[in-house]
């Protein structure tokens, strides 16, 4: 059968187009009221550019295809924001706080879950050159926002801070396989294998480590976390940084102190927006400081991206159920 798409990837039919484009128009319309900027990065570069500082999984993610014209290989974007972010940096090049937005399709080789498309349409935006938690209280509130106002129903947040786990590894000075396999371990929140692989760490680290798994839940968690870890001073500031994030924030907001999504693409808060009638994450985001400096301009950055498409797709069912 000719006409069969490849899995995962399908055609986007009148209604759902409809309301995908108005959702998109809406969207960009808020953000162009807060003064963000449109950019419109390409669908295919060199993947030197398109995958520098953005780590493994990215990279795994990505279709990557041979230039005929330069011999080089080339890759179809899995993520849109390290694009902006060179953007910023390498074509823009301002001095001062820079604020960008941006939507459009990305490809994925392997679908982020077993129901998801390869083809998610990300709508986000970002802000560069602004170090300080009011950049991050402000990427929190526009994404509340932009939430509010597609509609969805039930919307909430789960809320990490890589700095937590980062500063417990620098402070015990471990190195560099025994980091990625005790990150392996609480990315999988595999206690047995934590308990292992910290089996000869000095007693308080371990202690620290293997109580990253447990601190999930509301806002008693930061006060569990304050009590019983080591008191680090990027460890603390990273605790203030999420107090501050959780009082600001207009919808439920709960804590995953062991959530590591990004580890080596995020310098700082991460954060995962979900809604009713969605299985997955609608919406991510949170602090890149360190993806500048590999376009030769470091600049502290954050931002989030919204999956149109799912929010499409929850503002079609509830429609539907009150007819």
């Amino acid at each position: 059968m000719r006409w069969l798409l490849p899995e995962h990837i399908e055609d986007i039919l009148p209604a759902e187009a409809m309301r995908i484009e108005l959702l998109r128009r809406g969207i960009l319309d808020l953000f162009f009221d807060k003064k963000y900027e449109l950019v419109m990065p390409p669908l295919v570069e060199f993947t030197d550019s398109l995958l520098t500082g953005t780590g493994h999984d990215l990279d795994l993610r990505t279709f990557k295809l041979v230039d005929q014209l330069s011999g080089r290989m080339m890759g179809v974007r899995a993520d849109i924001t390290p694009q902006v972010a060179r953007i910023d940096a390498h074509l823009l090049n301002r001095k001062g706080v820079t604020r960008l937005c941006y939507c459009g399709s990305v490809l994925h080789a392997r679908p982020a879950s077993p129901a998801a498309t390869r083809e998610p349409i990300q709508i986000g935006a970002e802000i560069y050159g602004h170090a300080g938690i009011g950049s991050d209280l402000e990427i929190q509130g526009l994404l509340c926002q932009a939430l509010a106002a597609a509609g969805v129903k039930g919307a909430r947040m789960d809320v990490g801070h890589v700095a937590v786990f980062r500063s417990l590894v620098q402070a015990a000075r471990l190195g560099h396989d025994l980091e990625v396999e005790l990150f392996e371990a609480l990315q999988k929140k595999d206690v047995p294998a934590l308990k292992a692989l910290t089996r000869r760490l000095d007693a308080k680290t371990r202690a620290a480590l293997l109580l990253l798994p447990e601190l999930y839940g509301a806002a008693d968690v930061l006060d569990l976390a304050e009590k019983r870890l080591p008191q680090l001073p990027e460890l603390k500031k990273a605790l203030v940084t999420l107090r501050a994030l959780a009082k600001a924030c207009p919808i439920p907001v709960s804590f995953d102190l062991a959530e590591l999504r990004g580890y080596h693409y995020h310098s700082g808060v991460v954060f995962d927006a979900y809604c009713d009638g969605v299985a997955g994450a609608v919406a991510r985001g949170g602090r890149y400081d360190e993806v500048g400096k590999a376009f030769g301009r470091l600049r502290p950055a954050t931002g989030f991206s919204i999956e149109l498409r799912s929010i499409a797709s929850v503002a079609y069912r509830k429609k539907a159920k009150r007819k």
